[in-house]
């Protein structure tokens, strides 16, 4: 899987190649605008990682002229901007999520995972019945079941336990979490997240029940599937 990564920093750029070569990604390695458009006209790119700071132009720009260009791979934005308005604004003109400097390696790769995974079409996304260990979602008659018992979910807490059987081994972050169960592409200052996953966990894992869903802290969460 090819991931055009565009950084002018020789240092964040190496780091992000290595990052992402053991990962089982093959790096495309851009320092300017001009390389990356290049580069992006090829046809065979998978996932873009995009610095906004670039010494021929500005990567909102540059992203916009690649998508112009038939660039259909999505596009992690990465930028010292921290503003809600800096984010809101790299999301509206082409970015597909938007990641703030200083960043978790960690999270950058389930990110970018996050994102190829949504233009590929995979079995797991037309499947009705969901099983992870003994927990298993019926999506059609909207039924969750852990062994034999029948879980009482809310709305939300059905829609979450679906997106983490879906990723089921995989690392999630609370703002992947609230742009796919809340549909919400910026995190506020807010706990919903901790609070919906305090409750389903309530739910799912009942006494004397082995214990399904890790919290990473300061990360995300995994429903462990082993």
């Amino acid at each position: 899987m090819r991931i055009l990564v565009v950084e002018d920093d020789t240092t964040n750029r190496e780091f992000l190649r290595r990052s992402l070569e053991e990962n089982s990604y093959e790096p495309v390695l851009a320092s300017s605008a001009a390389e990356a458009e290049l580069a992006s006209r090829t046809g065979d790119i998978d996932g873009a990682i995009v610095d906004l700071m670039l010494p021929d132009g500005d990567g909102i720009s540059l992203i916009q002229r690649m998508k112009a260009n038939g660039l259909s791979a999505p596009v992690l934005i990465l930028s010292a901007r921290r503003s809600v308005d800096d984010r809101v604004f790299g999301l509206e003109t082409g970015g597909d999520d938007y990641l703030t400097k200083p960043y978790a390696i960690t999270e950058l790769l389930a990110r970018l995972r996050n994102l190829v995974r949504r233009t590929e079409t995979h079995p797991s996304e037309t499947k009705t019945i969901l099983q992870v260990r003994d927990l298993k979602m019926d999506l059609l008659r909207r039924e969750a079941m852990r062994g034999d018992q029948v879980l009482d979910l809310t709305t939300r807490e059905f829609a979450l336990l679906e997106f983490l059987c879906r990723n089921a081994g995989r690392m999630v972050t609370r703002s992947m979490i609230l742009d796919q169960v809340w549909g919400m592409r910026i995190e506020p200052e807010t706990n919903v997240v901790d609070v919906h996953i305090y409750r389903l966990r309530n739910k799912i894992e009942r006494r004397g029940e082995q214990p399904l869903l890790k919290t990473i802290r300061g990360m995300g969460y995994v429903l462990n599937d082993k």
